[in-house]
């Protein structure tokens, strides 16, 4: 299986519909065109939510739906095991929203994701939108405008800015990328870049945050592949050292994940580094106009 299994306009599974955030957000993906043709909590099976058939075990539900990804609201405790029985059910892509996954727990889905060949985006992430197509995660719906613009982002609460911010301005997006704020995700910033650079994007937009070397080797790849209008933002100037700042993954160590780091190595690649989401949104609007 492809990485590019994210990008898919998958049937999806939600793993926790009968849960109050599995609830809500499947109804506002149903609302935006998301084929949502089951969901799963064990022991409710036969029920169903905003017409959605709840199956008791992710096995049943893609015998019967045919369903190929899930987007996964179980509590941290249940993660491991919901997201390896949506491995062994054989789904080729798992978007997990699920927050405080132990790290231990993280380490021992991942590697089995990476056997198996299933492509995770998260833990701890807002999912992702195909703009006008589908959007799997917690994104607001009204946030989006049609275009060809590819964002990718550590921040969930950024990611919406930033999109926010695009569409004001007559900016549309095709592919949004929430990867999560965790230390151990399944898709790294590095994995994404090039995932999307495959989709020919008018430009892509990377939103970073300090802590680990993520934007760094984004920025190898994006050299190698000499890939042109990428644009970011780095939040987490003014952080001081092994300070951490919301995520557990946005924390500097030593002399590497700093902002400056992050920023330096961007710029080398040839990317434009906005010091602001003002002026981030400005510099995409001047390059689109040229």
């Amino acid at each position: 299986m492809t990485r590019n299994a994210l990008l898919t306009n998958h049937k999806v599974l939600v793993q926790g519909i009968t849960g109050k955030q599995g609830q809500n957000h499947t109804l506002q993906m149903l609302e935006y065109g998301t084929k949502i043709v089951g969901g799963v909590t064990p022991g409710k099976g036969g029920r169903s939510v905003h017409g959605v058939p709840v199956f008791n075990d992710v096995q049943k539900a893609v015998e019967r739906t045919g369903a190929t990804a899930s987007v996964v609201f179980v509590p941290a405790d249940h993660l491991k095991q919901a997201a390896v029985e949506g491995m062994e059910a054989g789904l080729e892509a798992m978007v997990v929203i699920t927050e405080r996954t132990p790290l231990h727990d993280a380490m021992q889905l991942l590697s089995m994701a990476r056997k198996k060949g299933v492509t995770i985006l998260g833990p701890n992430c807002p999912g992702l939108c195909l703009v006008g197509e589908s959007k799997v995660g917690v994104m607001p719906n009204r946030i989006f405008r049609k275009g060809n613009l590819a964002v990718i982002s550590r921040s969930g609460t950024l990611t919406y800015e930033v999109v926010q911010a695009l569409s004001s301005a007559g900016l549309g997006q095709s592919i949004v990328l929430g990867l999560g704020g965790d230390r151990l995700l399944g898709t790294d910033m590095r994995e994404a870049v090039e995932m999307v650079l495959e989709k020919r994007p008018s430009g892509v937009i990377m939103i970073g945050e300090i802590g680990g070397q993520m934007e760094e080797e984004a920025s190898l790849v994006i050299k190698e592949m000499g890939a042109e209008n990428v644009f970011a933002y780095v939040a987490g100037v003014s952080a001081p050292p092994a300070k951490r700042m919301g995520h557990a993954g946005a924390i500097v160590s030593g002399r590497t994940g700093g902002a400056w780091d992050k920023i330096r190595a961007l710029e080398g690649s040839g990317v434009a580094v906005g010091s602001s989401l003002g002026d981030l949104v400005d510099l995409i609007s001047k390059r689109s106009r040229t």
